[in-house]
């Protein structure tokens, strides 16, 4: 019998829906997927820690007001829904204008889109919000509009890059096939600048979270109230029971770009 043939494993995980067959790329494939259940485990693990620790503290009547299953899920759900509406809109945004910056007519207008952008992170989250509300008013509409401004940048910026690091060599061939250029554009270029366009919705979704937290500033609720409210009153447990919350929808929703990520990722990249 031979001594040097490779020995023929039974296929399992993603081997068994096209994937390598052989022991080591399955393994990968697993190491993967163990990378990716480290998030969550932690931030089960933290939130019990924190759940223990405000359990043990003993709360007066206005730390009880705020530290309730209640008042907790309310504000949870209003950050998520301004941190996933936000961007929700800089992905409509971002993504068909940094597509449309990268076709040879509007090439001469990237630096101008790029500089607006730029302009849009780089001023202070809470110097524009505060001119939107002398404008505009406050409410949540207002700080939608800050998050976007703050988050646009890195969807448009990975957009325009990932579609341009493509090879040119197979869009040559793709064209010399006979594709006419919207088949060339969705079947070749964006395709493989999914990851890098995912990496920059990563990005965008934490700075998200961030700036959300100064939603509270213009009475659109979220994390920030918590924050603030043990800011002023003097309460440690609501400070930290808001900033440590903050940070686990960071990395979750971190990780469900990392998800996406590994879904998305055209097979071989």
């Amino acid at each position: 019998m031979p001594t040097d043939q490779a020995i023929a494993l039974p296929p399992t995980g993603l081997a068994a829906t096209g994937a390598t067959g052989t022991w080591p790329a399955r393994r990968g494939s697993r190491r993967d997927y163990l990378r990716l259940a480290i998030t969550p485990v932690a931030l089960a693990v933290m939130l019990l820690a924190l759940w223990a620790w405000v359990s043990a503290q003993h709360l007066d009547s206005i730390e009880r007001r705020t530290l309730n299953a209640g008042y907790l899920r309310a504000a949870i759900l209003q950050h998520l829904w301004l941190t996933f509406t936000a961007a929700v809109l800089v992905v409509v945004i971002a993504v068909p204008l940094g597509v449309l910056l990268t076709r040879a007519w509007a090439r001469r207008l990237t630096p101008v889109a790029l500089g607006l952008a730029n302009a849009g992170q780089a001023v202070p989250a809470i110097g524009l919000l505060v001119l939107l509300t002398i404008k505009f008013g406050v409410g949540f509409r207002i700080a939608l509009i800050g998050l976007v401004a703050s988050s646009v940048l890195p969807v448009l910026r990975n957009t325009i890059a990932g579609i341009q690091q493509v090879d040119p060599a197979l869009i040559e061939a793709a064209r010399g096939m006979g594709l006419r250029p919207h088949q060339v554009l969705t079947r070749i270029e964006l395709p493989l600048a999914v990851p890098v366009m995912l990496a920059g919705l990563r990005t965008a979704l934490v700075l998200c979270v961030g700036v959300a937290t100064l939603a509270t500033f213009v009475n659109a609720g979220g994390l920030g109230d918590l924050i603030i409210n043990g800011l002023k009153l003097q309460r440690v447990s609501v400070q930290v029971t808001g900033g440590l919350l903050t940070c686990g929808i960071a990395f979750f929703v971190d990780w469900l770009g990392a998800v996406a990520d590994r879904l998305l990722r055209p097979r071989g990249l």
